[in-house]
């Protein structure tokens, strides 16, 4: 199935917006657009973009701004959700993303772990933390590839 990237970005950061406190801001930027065609399964990357931005709530803690862009770069399809939270300390990069790992009280430490498996392993794509800074925020940034055709936005 073909990712419709437009309706789907929408719709999952209006979900997530009705989810979050007031002091939440959402801005969802899209960019050169022309030609994304990017097959995905549906309901599987919807689960990724919501733990993602879930994290981005709980890093937050009740206020502050989360920033998704979608853009089409030199056949790829780049998605960052970037958000104003906590920060992720360089030391626990490589360990976020392991099954069980978690710095929540209560959690399992596996949303990361299977978004990445979703994007990687069924999707031939990539995630990863792209910057993230103490008391500033995270970027998290998926990377897909683009088939070859017509649009489908």
């Amino acid at each position: 199935m073909l990712f419709r990237s437009v309706q789907q970005l929408i719709s999952m950061t209006d979900y997530m917006k009705r989810r979050a406190a007031d002091k939440v801001q959402f801005d969802l930027q899209m960019h050169h657009l022309e030609k994304f065609n990017v097959p995905v399964s549906p309901q599987l990357f919807d689960w990724v973009i919501e733990n993602l931005l879930k994290n981005a709530l709980d890093a937050m803690e009740g206020k502050g701004r989360i920033f998704i862009e979608l853009r089409d770069e030199n056949r790829l399809a780049i998605i960052e959700v970037s958000d104003t939270g906590k920060g992720i300390p360089r030391s626990l990069w490589n360990k976020i993303f392991k099954p069980g790992f978690t710095t929540k009280k209560r959690g399992w430490g596996l949303g990361l772990s299977l978004s990445k498996r979703i994007i990687e392993q069924y999707h031939k794509g990539r995630l990863f933390i792209k910057h993230s800074e103490p008391n500033k925020g995270t970027t998290f940034r998926i990377e897909l590839h683009q088939e070859i055709g017509r649009a489908h936005v």
